[in-house]
């Protein structure tokens, strides 16, 4: 059932009607009157309760969907929409931007096994049968599966490794620990349609689809650190990019 929310309108004040109707829905979405996931009040309801336009009303609505705080989906209605995370195309990790998003990130590890692969080894300019550690891990923000994470890294950067560490703790934290800090990587975004598998893990429809980043990483001597392969749920996930013609 759609929360009603109380919405104070000044009819007399410059700002235009639907503006102060969007102003009070964000700010009712990021306080978190508006849950994630929570059915939004009807258009034809919101508008004879308010005593609004219906036009009024659907520009409201629009300006949070466009702003992503709001989906719309055909046969469902609308929802707020799962509270996104931006993180800019910089050498950070995820752990850490989900607590500056004020979300509490939970780690599961998969898989924490050494392995060869020839595709991987060239990524990292390492000859074909370098000695590797595959770790797969599944990030949650709360209780909501987010991110699917691959990642390979040397052998001897893994030697001995507390897998506590890695479910408590950002990949890149446990490395600089290790002494190990990346400095400059090669990074390619993208989307796709997830597989059956990482559907099942990251609680997605079947036509949901997810973004795709991939990373090689290097230290500042030019030695191989990782190569990241990672998906995200795409209603909650953005990555900002600054373009700068000089």
């Amino acid at each position: 059932m759609a929360v009603e929310l109380s919405v104070e309108l000044d009819r007399s004040a410059p700002e235009p009607l639907y503006q102060q109707l969007a102003d009070q829905l964000r700010a009712a979405i990021r306080d978190g009157r508006l849950q994630p996931g929570d059915p939004f009040e009807n258009e034809v309801a919101l508008a004879t309760r308010l005593g609004l336009s219906r036009p009024t009303v659907r520009r409201a609505i629009h300006e949070l969907v466009s702003q992503g705080l709001l989906l719309r989906r055909r046969g469902s209605g609308t929802t707020v929409a799962n509270r996104q995370i931006h993180r800019k195309a910089e050498l950070s990790s995820l752990h850490d931007d989900l607590l500056r998003a004020g979300e509490a990130p939970t780690t599961r590890v998969l898989q924490l096994e050494p392995g060869t692969d020839e595709e991987v080894a060239a990524a990292l300019d390492l000859p074909p049968d370098a000695e590797l550690v595959h770790l797969r891990r599944l990030r949650l923000a709360g209780e909501q599966p987010f991110a699917l994470m691959s990642n390979w890294l040397p052998a001897a950067t893994m030697r001995d490794v507390d897998e506590s560490r890695l479910g408590e703790h950002g990949l890149y934290e446990v490395l600089r620990e290790r002494g190990v800090v990346p400095v400059v990587a090669h990074q390619t975004i993208g989307a796709r349609r997830p597989s059956a598998a990482e559907r099942r893990l990251l609680g997605l429809g079947p036509a949901d689809p997810v973004l795709t980043m991939r990373r090689a990483a290097f230290d500042a001597r030019g030695l191989p650190v990782e190569l990241g392969d990672h998906i995200y749920r795409a209603d909650s996930y953005t990555i900002d990019v600054t373009i700068d013609d000089r």
